[in-house]
């Protein structure tokens, strides 16, 4: 002990023993360094060209043996955590070979709109104006459900009022900036359109009983569901066959309006050539 206590009073020794311990961190800090940044880590890729909007699949991944000092960027590593179920992002298109980038890849609930992802196979967005007062109070939230009722006129001037579409879900309430009303609970927010998916079909009735003078297209909440074969299954149907037929009806008379507009203009270009004609033949 006191040899030890010798050799450590000697300021010199110590500045020695100092010396080299930092040596040898530096060469051990350094050597770790490197082999860190040349020894091959397993990182995931692309195996296709993969679009904006879409859900990442494990048949999308594969993998590949790099350095480090090779990874420019905030490379993803993980597959599991980072990568699978996630969606490439609205601007970002992953190029096949590519690996994969955290600016690329967001969680579904972060992409813009993302609700145009719930809908079904064949069926389109539909928006429609509503109120404080057409959503009972702000009451109607995605995710719920909604009869649509027609409240028409009828050819012979009775009042024609009935369900036309029955169980229909609201992917989305947004206010008049475009905003997600229930976005956040700091700041109230009115609801000014409602926006559901439905089949080419049904958007097209009722996009046209929207311009049928004096008729009005009402949303009711429903908690009902259709079953089919025993399991609970959301079907939107149409559930009057009178009130279909009138709102097509009055279509077909807005198709004539416009046959008998263009007719009288292929009239007029007619007569108005004949009178040139007429014109020409007596000047000469």
């Amino acid at each position: 002990m006191k040899k030890l206590k010798q050799i450590l009073s000697n300021k010199n020794t110590v500045t020695f023993i100092g010396a080299i311990l930092i040596v040898l961190v530096l060469y051990f800090f350094y050597n770790w360094k490197v082999n860190q940044a040349t020894s091959p880590i397993r990182v995931p890729y692309a195996v296709q060209t993969i679009a904006p909007r879409t859900k990442i699949t494990k048949d999308m991944i594969g993998y590949v043996d790099i350095t480090q000092s090779s990874m420019k960027g905030n490379v993803l590593t993980n597959e599991n955590t980072q990568i699978l179920g996630m969606y490439t992002n609205v601007n970002s298109s992953i190029p096949s070979g590519s690996l994969f980038y955290a600016e690329q890849v967001v969680k579904e609930e972060e992409l813009p709109d993302s609700f145009l992802l719930e809908m079904e196979d064949g069926q389109v967005a539909y928006n429609f104006s509503v109120n404080v007062t057409s959503t009972y109070g702000n009451s109607m939230y995605p995710g719920n459900y909604v009869d649509v009722y027609f409240k028409g006129i009828g050819d012979d001037g009775r009042l024609m009022i009935g369900k036309l579409v029955e169980n229909v879900k609201i992917l989305a309430v947004k206010d008049s900036g475009g905003r997600p009303v229930f976005e956040t609970t700091s700041e109230e927010r009115t609801p000014s359109q409602i926006i559901f998916g439905v089949t080419r079909e049904i958007h097209l009735l009722l996009r046209t009983a929207e311009y049928i003078k004096n008729a009005e297209i009402i949303l009711v909440p429903t908690n009902a569901s259709l079953k089919v074969d025993g399991d609970e299954e959301n079907i939107i149907a149409v559930t009057s066959e009178t009130i279909k037929e009138y709102i097509n009806s009055q279509a077909a008379l807005l198709e004539d309006i416009v046959a008998t507009d263009t007719e009288e203009d292929v009239d007029t270009n007619t007569d108005t050539n004949g009178d040139n004609t007429n014109t020409d033949q007596k000047t000469e």
